[in-house]
């Protein structure tokens, strides 16, 4: 009975989502909205099987980030993306970046530990950044 009980209790595991995973799905989803929704649009794009609490967190934790806006439809919310997966990496990056002392070292390890190519490209963006007018 013992290897019974044991048996029962090795059901297998869903799949974990990594760190962000649930965030860029939801930005996905949201980008993909005919406009403003409400959390349960988002729940249902997302497959359903996530609690409706669950969902709400991420969508908080994505209003904190600056990720998405939120306005008020009757008693509840509906929301619309600020940004994109890539603006939420930068949002991401961002955010480690001010959570260091020596901004500066950060900056200079990061950049040094870049690939050749993605260096180059660092550059030019800054170089386009800095154009007048734009």
């Amino acid at each position: 009975m013992d290897q019974e009980k044991a048996g029962q209790s090795r059901r297998p595991r869903a799949r974990r989502r990594g760190q962000g995973e649930l965030e860029v799905q939801v930005l996905s989803a949201l980008r993909q909205a005919p406009g403003p929704v409400d959390t349960a649009w988002v729940r249902e794009r997302l497959g359903g099987d996530l609690a409706y609490t669950t969902v709400i967190t991420i969508l908080t934790r994505l209003l904190a980030k600056g990720a998405v806006v939120r306005e008020k439809a009757g008693r509840s919310f509906v929301w619309s993306p600020t940004a994109d997966e890539a603006g939420l990496a930068a949002l991401r990056m961002r955010r480690v970046l001010d959570g260091e002392s020596d901004r500066q070292a950060v900056l200079a390890s990061f950049v040094t530990s870049l690939p050749p190519g993605d260096e180059r490209l660092l550059r030019e963006l800054l170089e386009r950044a800095e154009e007048p007018g734009e």
